[in-house]
């Protein structure tokens, strides 16, 4: 991409050696008092990589708001060359509200690249693409699931791009979603424009979660050391797969789930995933795996209807056998470990009534 030298945001230089405090105009409120963006702009003493961080594209997905926060008190990211760019909030309407959307109720995850002619969205997705990604080379987008979901930390990208496939490996998440995104979507566009730019998918909207700040600080940490930007080598996770197939299980009777897995176990064609019982505690039916995989991502509301997504499971690259294995020979603080065990406190698992159920917190086998 061409550089513009010296870099620029919003109209403000930054100098290579330096750090500024940015507030970049998306906006106007009723009173014409301008709306901005918080930006902060961290140059290496030599030019390099130019590296984005983004957060909260949709306005109830905090956790990265919090990865962010870790990442602008760290000395370790630091760049020794290069660029970074840190945006904790992009969505700054929807967080003030509390809500997924923009005023206009429009998706903003789905307006990139935006216009300076059109809606409220298209022009803060507008202002936001030319002045970060078109000054950038590489990023890092950083979501949660939706309301009412949980997600096991996994990356989404386009692994036919070579650029955008050495980012989600480097990032260090145990598993990789291939796909290019939804049309308009930050990433997808992005990646068109020529900057490599990845998803990550970690925990809960309105929640910052230690487990995934954990994993969001390494991961970023984990990119700037591939990149040149900083010293060091990568911190590998317990294992790696990439993954080109998921489904959602759902809910076949209404009811209220009892849970027989959590995010991150892996699980069995087959295996009980939930027992969905009537008002009166009853048994109706048991929900099972339809393949084996890993729980990527699930509900967290107890209660469901017909139709209604209970848990989403990813069909792993590699044999689930070399997954279990690969967990089994992990260090017993693993960060992958501890993530279980955070993202469980969201649901309480059980065992099935009436019968053992293999559990699924235990991969020795």
């Amino acid at each position: 991409m061409p550089r513009a030298k010296p870099f620029r945001i919003g109209g403000v230089s930054v100098p290579l050696g330096t750090s500024r405090d940015i507030h970049l105009k998306v906006s106007e409120r009723y009173t014409g008092d301008p709306i901005s963006l918080p930006i902060r702009v961290i140059r290496g003493k030599t030019d390099g990589p130019r590296l984005f961080v983004t957060a909260a594209v949709h306005g109830d997905e905090v956790n990265g708001v919090g990865v962010i926060h870790s990442l602008m008190f760290e000395d370790a990211v630091l760049p020794m060359r290069g660029t970074l760019v840190l945006v904790p909030v992009v969505n700054i309407f929807g967080f003030e509200n509390q809500q997924r959307y923009m005023p206009d109720r429009r998706d903003l995850n789905r307006s990139f690249p935006g216009s300076p002619t059109g809606s409220m969205t298209s022009r803060v997705a507008h202002s936001v693409f030319t002045n970060v990604v078109q000054n950038c080379d590489w990023g890092v987008d950083l979501h949660t699931a939706a309301w009412g979901r949980t997600n096991f930390p996994n990356v989404r990208a386009d692994f036919s791009n070579p650029r955008v496939r050495k980012l989600a490996r480097a990032f260090g998440c145990e598993l990789m979603l291939n796909n290019k995104g939804p049309e308009h979507s930050f990433r997808k566009e992005a990646v068109k424009a020529g900057c490599a730019v990845i998803a990550v998918e970690a925990g809960e909207p309105f929640k910052i979660e230690p487990g995934v700040l954990d994993v969001g600080r390494r991961g970023v940490i984990n990119v700037m050391k591939s990149l040149g930007m900083i010293e060091g080598e990568p911190i590998k996770p317990a294992y790696q797969t990439k993954i080109d197939k998921s489904l959602w299980v759902r809910a076949e009777v209404g009811g209220i789930l009892r849970f027989h897995i959590a995010p991150g176990a892996t699980v069995d064609r087959g295996q009980p995933i939930a027992t969905n019982a009537s008002t009166f505690g009853e048994s109706q039916n048991v929900l099972t795996s339809p393949l084996d995989g890993v729980v990527l991502g699930m509900t967290t509301l107890p209660m469901v209807k017909p139709g209604e997504p209970v848990c989403h499971i990813a069909v792993p690259g590699r044999s689930l056998r070399s997954v279990r294995r690969a967990i089994r020979d992990s260090h017993p603080d693993d960060l992958h470990r501890r993530l279980r065990d955070d993202l469980a406190t969201s649901i309480t698992v059980s065992e099935r009534e009436g019968e053992a159920v293999a559990d699924t917190m235990n991969e020795s086998d």
